[in-house]
């Protein structure tokens, strides 16, 4: 996990980052319509002063720019012990293919740090970095992170995430009638660093209750902070795809009602998912066999062309008994 960029001011050197972690919240976006390029853009200018980014290949994403929050806070602990930390988050909102919206927040936490708060200017020079008050114990506070418990107080990124996303869905842009109903997921990931010589990895990946999952994974010096969010927003989407694929084949009783009824059903599936996967298409070089550890346990890929080719072989006999004399 890379470290800060050098601002030139004369402040002491910030201790190495040992610690990652956010939330990614992912959902349809509420509208009737896929969003254009432009369209898509204008929604998530979430700042004046920085430009949207937008890439048309190998599919329409766009990436608003970072929005970044002072915290002053707790770390969240699985011990309860009371862990200081000042900085700034980073917060952020994409949208691919105009339909399917996220918002993360995430920091990267120091080793340690001073025992007393610094003026805002030295937090403000590192965008994203996260210092406690003395020593950070790591596995402590990354079990917190995962936690679904916390203290008031303590720093909270789903509420960060949570805040990006409503703001974006309150844009008076949008006709608040999607295309089907689907749930909101949430991804809940840490970071910690990996043992000299060894590479990145994925330690676990959970489903917990009411659309929670959790990631853990390990990751070398060298890794920025930026390009292991973009890992676990690629792992949300993708897993928000596949349970809301799984859910809309499970109400529509596919194989044991009428097959003309679970076709209409299924049709949202048909015109505004399944042509959206694309595991990894964004994720940096060094992060990518990562995915493919998720395609050989739980096997996401495997499970979605499954899905798909049922929903296709419907397709193929309601055609054949239609075009029957």
């Amino acid at each position: 996990m890379a470290g800060p960029a050098n601002t030139g001011e004369r402040t002491e050197q910030s201790p190495e980052p040992v610690l990652v972690f956010g939330e990614v919240h992912t959902c349809l976006l509420q509208h009737g319509q896929a969003l254009t390029g432009r369209g898509a853009a204008d929604l998530l200018r979430l700042r004046a002063d920085e430009r949207v980014r937008l890439s048309e290949r190998p599919n329409l994403y766009v990436r608003s720019p970072d929005v970044p929050t002072g915290v002053d806070c707790h770390l969240p602990s699985a011990s309860g012990a009371k862990v200081r930390a000042v900085g700034t988050v980073t917060a952020r909102a994409t949208l691919t293919e105009g339909r399917l919206l996220q918002a993360g927040a995430h920091c990267t936490v120091t080793a340690d740090g001073p025992g007393r708060r610094r003026r805002w200017g030295h937090y403000l020079a590192r965008p994203g970095v996260v210092e406690p008050f003395g020593t950070l114990p790591e596995r402590d506070v990354a079990d917190g992170c995962l936690g679904a418990g916390r203290r008031p107080g303590d720093l909270d990124l789903g509420a960060i995430a949570d805040r990006t996303l409503t703001r974006v869905l309150r844009d008076r842009a949008l006709d608040n009638q999607p295309p089907f109903k689907s749930q909101v997921t949430r991804l809940r990931w840490v970071a910690l660093r990996a043992a000299d010589g060894e590479g990145p990895s994925l330690e676990r990946f959970t489903l917990a209750g009411d659309g929670l999952r959790m990631a853990e994974l390990r990751l070398p010096a060298g890794i920025p902070a930026a390009a292991a969010a973009g890992l676990c927003h690629d792992l949300a989407l993708h897993d928000w795809l596949l349970t809301t694929l799984v859910r809309m084949v499970e109400r529509s009783r596919l194989g044991s009602t009428d097959g003309r009824d679970a076709l209409t059903a299924l049709r949202p599936a048909v015109d505004h998912l399944m042509h959206l996967w694309m595991p990894a298409a964004r994720v940096d070089q060094p992060l990518r066999p990562l995915w493919e550890a998720l395609e050989r346990e739980p096997g996401f890929t495997r499970q979605w062309q499954i899905l798909v080719q049922r929903i296709r072989d419907q397709l193929a006999l309601q055609t054949a008994a239609h075009l029957q004399p």
